[in-house]
């Protein structure tokens, strides 16, 4: 058996999940409706770094200003964590279905502040608002989806939830791409996003409750009239039975510790099953964006600039193949975790993770080492009053490299022959840059020119493949199945607020630990949170591929320990049940 110390009741592949669909279309209906939350969350993702490359062209402010940049992408991550929190109370009081169809109404408004922002601060609200609809729906989708599935072919059906923020990440990259040539860019890009909100909402509306929040709510006859369109008929009572035993289980722990928000959440932390669940669930949302996924997702054309590919359109283009392994790694996580193991998965993935984020540091810092040098006489060719200030009162500017020169908030106007060899160092106005780009020359503002750039990119998408089938969409099914029905929706509220408030932070400090340790130095930061975070997954995350939920909540309840750590009795308890 797999580590976890209970036997799996069947070893489902995903070729189960689409003969059960096949037979049962009902239930892939209900997972794409609700996954379409999954492509929200992934568009607006992917959408802010195409889009900032534009903004920053609009207005000169967020080009001078990180902080500004770092606001306008992390707004939307600072709603989302009021969102997913909010999604939390929703999700118990009113229903998941209630939860999807006010995040997208939230979701279009926002979408629609952005596309006609005239000033970088309204761009913000619009983050803001649209963050709320995606904090929601990032936590609802998966609970929805795993509350209507049967146990089997849960973990592939939640992944397509996963599947689908990976879709919208390419998705949002490919219209960021279509939108290069037209006039109002970025407007586009961002308007765009309330498309798939009013889809949902249109979808959701002929969509029932989850059969197990209606049967908490003593909704009887509808909970059943689902279960009966999603399982076979000889399933429905066994179903209704487990039902039942939860919700009662949960009436006495409602009896001795209320029923209100902030009693559930004492009450979480009190319950023991509960909270080795939260340790669970925490550990992986963590883990899954202290990898520094989302600054990947947030500023790819960024980062493919700082690897010395200067155009808007080239470093897209680049950024659409790496959001693309994120789709396929989504669908190669779908044929896979419910075979393999959601914690084997995670593991192996961190393992590629830590390995990829290293020698990506490694080629960063050589690059940066090996940039070209800045010439007096190229950067003298543009004349004094276009000279980088900085390089021209600096005492040691014979030494001076392009990596020095942009580090000086100048750009580099490189060698019109060869970019690689010694260009000119000059201010890094509008004006300037057009004298540059006017005598058929790139100029370099995030990154420098490089011999190491395609094979950065190339490291980009192997840490991509390495994060996609593993730590990419797990860390959502996990949490979907993990707690309790009594506290689901409080668990995965919490657990998401951890994600997002992981999130914030990645995404608001990556410029400026760029800016003070550079793209390698970031990378490696990166891979040693990494290390710390696989160690958090090996002893906290047990396996719950193919269990019921009551059988999830009995594996907490006699608590978890890795296989390597466990005494001679536990061992031998595991090969009984594995006979």
């Amino acid at each position: 058996m797999v580590e976890g110390g209970v036997a799996t009741a069947d070893r489902t592949e995903f070729t189960e999940c689409w003969r059960t669909v096949w037979k049962t279309p009902y239930i892939m209906r209900l997972a794409l409706s609700a996954g379409i939350g999954g492509l929200l969350f992934g568009y607006d993702t992917g959408v802010i770094s195409g889009a900032l490359l534009y903004i920053r062209e609009d207005f000169e402010e967020v080009d001078r200003k990180t902080w500004l940049q770092e606001t306008i992408v992390s707004m939307a991550v600072a709603g989302a964590i009021f969102g997913a929190a909010f999604g939390g109370y929703i999700n118990d009081r009113w229903g998941r279905r209630v939860a999807i169809l006010g995040a997208d109404l939230v979701f279009f408004f926002g979408a629609v502040v952005m596309a006609g922002a005239p000033k970088p601060w309204v761009i913000v609200i619009g983050r803001i608002f649209v963050g709320l609809g995606v904090g929601m729906a990032s936590m609802t989708a998966p609970l929805y989806i795993s509350e209507a599935s049967p146990a089997r072919i849960r973990g592939a059906l939640v992944s397509t939830n996963g599947f689908l923020i990976t879709g919208g990440q390419f998705l949002a990259y490919l219209i960021n791409l279509g939108f290069t040539k037209v006039p109002g860019t970025w407007r586009w890009m961002l308007g765009v996003a309330g498309v798939p909100a009013v889809v949902q909402f249109v979808l959701m509306l002929s969509l029932p409750e989850s059969p197990r929040w209606l049967y908490r709510k003593n909704r009887v006859d509808e909970a059943r009239a689902i279960l009966e369109k999603i399982y076979p008929a000889h399933e429905v009572e066994n179903e209704l039975n487990a039902l039942k035993f939860s919700v009662e289980a949960e009436k006495a722990d409602e009896a001795a510790i209320g029923e209100g928000m902030i009693a559930k959440v004492k009450g979480a932390f009190k319950n023991k099953v509960v909270r080795r669940g939260l340790y669970a669930g925490i550990t992986v949302q963590v883990a899954q964006q202290f990898v520094g996924i989302n600054t990947v997702m947030y500023y790819a054309p960024t980062i493919v600039q700082f690897a010395g590919f200067a155009s808007n359109s080239v470093a897209l283009t680049l950024s659409l193949i790496t959001a693309g392994l994120n789709a396929i790694g989504s669908i190669v996580s779908m044929c896979f975790v419910d075979r393999y193991g959601r914690r084997r998965l995670m593991i192996i993935s961190m393992i590629g993770i830590i390995f990829f984020l290293v020698i990506l540091s490694v080629v960063f810092i050589e690059a940066s080492n090996h940039a070209p040098k800045v010439s007096g006489i190229e950067t003298a060719h543009f004349g004094t009053n276009s000279t980088c200030p900085h390089y021209l009162t600096a005492s040691d500017a014979t030494r001076w490299s392009c990596m020095t020169c942009l580090k000086a908030d100048c750009g580099f106007c490189a060698n019109a022959d060869s970019e690689i060899h010694p260009g000119a160092c000059l201010d890094s106005t509008k004006a300037i840059k057009g004298d540059c780009r006017a005598e058929k020359r790139v100029f370099f503002e995030k990154g420098c020119p490089s011999k190491f750039g395609f094979l950065a990119v190339v490291l980009l998408g192997l840490y991509i493949i390495s994060y996609s089938p593993g730590m990419g969409t797990v860390p959502w099914i996990v949490n979907s199945e993990i707690y309790p029905l009594r506290y689901r929706g409080v668990g995965g509220g919490i657990a998401a607020v951890s994600n997002w408030c992981s999130n914030l932070i990645v995404s608001e400090s990556y410029l400026s630990l760029t800016e003070a340790l550079g793209a390698g130095g970031t990378f490696f930061l990166f891979a040693g949170i990494s290390t710390i975070s696989l160690t958090f997954i090996y002893f906290l995350v047990p396996e719950t591929k193919g269990l019921q939920f009551e059988e999830v909540e009995k594996l907490l309840e006699d608590g978890y320990k890795p296989r390597l750590f466990r005494g001679k009795k536990e061992k031998s308890k595991d090969q009984v049940e594995s006979a």
